[in-house]
């Protein structure tokens, strides 16, 4: 099969080649997907899982990319739940070859079905953006009707998705990011925004639930701002500070089939929307991947036609 591989840590995303590699067979309780669109997160070449696997052993060439949506196309000895033929969206296993390829062997508890009327491209677009906002606002942050979210990245893959499953749920959301992104914001229904390089942050005022994908002073500044009772939530690594009276939590995304079935249903009705910034071909990725420009939104690549 064709696919993009790295093989130096330090040369990041220019590192990148398409190549041919052995196809994957199915394991136990695994399926092999016919990939037809990708998703990738810039992050992914600091990450330690894609230079090894779990007991340290170096693995690259590695096959990069952990958002898949694509046909099931074989079934592992025991795996049950799915059939060969099925649309499938989810999210892969950190610590082996991921989806920036023709064929991907996932776990079959990783993914869930994808309606026939959400584009694949779509479906791709919705496992880590999806979950990591799902799972920081409810299982996380326990979020309630009339609470007031600070969204920082509210622009983003992940912030966009925030915002909208936070005002669906009832509550007050504030989204940051940079001047350029305020529209953005808006349209994807912050009720606020804040200019992180021109205005105040603090003059917020008090809030409930801080959603931090940005770490570092930010982090701490917005910790201030969190009322008696409230959480700071970050997905950038162990909470560098934490509320006078609250807490904090740093989490790694997991899958879940029930809550991927929430999030595309919730696309299907039109209750929300994706931030898909640029889809490009197999043959484009390694240059889709390497943007000489900033790019507003996901990258998703689309394998098959």
């Amino acid at each position: 099969m064709r696919a993009i591989v790295v093989t130096d840590q330090a040369a990041g995303t220019a590192g990148m080649t398409l190549t041919k590699r052995p196809d994957p067979q199915a394991a136990i309780n695994d399926v092999v997907v016919e990939v037809h669109a990708s998703g990738y997160v810039p992050t992914e070449l600091d990450w330690p899982s894609t230079w090894t696997d779990r007991a340290g052993r170096q693995r690259a060439p590695s096959i990069p990319g952990h958002e898949v949506a694509g046909v099931v196309s074989s079934l592992g000895y025991g795996t049950t739940g799915l059939s060969v033929g099925q649309r499938v969206f989810g999210l892969t296993d950190w610590h082996r070859d991921g989806t920036l390829a023709q064929f991907v062997a996932v776990e079959s508890r990783n993914l869930a079905p994808l309606p026939g009327d959400v584009e694949f491209t779509v479906g791709a677009s919705l496992p880590i953006s999806g979950l990591t906002a799902w799972q920081g606002l409810f299982d996380h942050g326990r979020l309630r009707a009339g609470q007031t979210v600070l969204a920082h990245g509210a622009a983003g893959a992940v912030g966009t998705i925030v915002t909208q499953l936070a005002r669906e749920a009832g509550a007050y959301v504030i989204g940051t990011g940079r001047a350029a992104d305020k529209q953005k914001a808006l349209d994807h229904g912050a009720h606020a925004f804040v200019d992180l390089a021109g205005d105040a942050l603090e003059e917020v005022g008090g809030v409930d639930l801080v959603f931090d994908v940005i770490g570092g002073d930010i982090q701490r500044r917005s910790a201030r701002l969190i009322r008696p009772g409230g959480v700071l939530v970050t997905v950038v690594g162990p909470a560098e500070a934490k509320p006078a009276d609250g807490s904090a939590v740093d989490f790694v995304v997991e899958s879940d089939r029930e809550q991927l079935r929430e999030i595309v249903q919730r696309v299907r009705d039109g209750r929300l929307r994706t931030n898909i910034g640029d889809v490009a071909s197999l043959d484009d990725a390694v240059a889709a991947l390497n943007p000489t420009k900033r790019i507003s939104g996901k990258t998703i690549i689309r394998v098959r036609p």
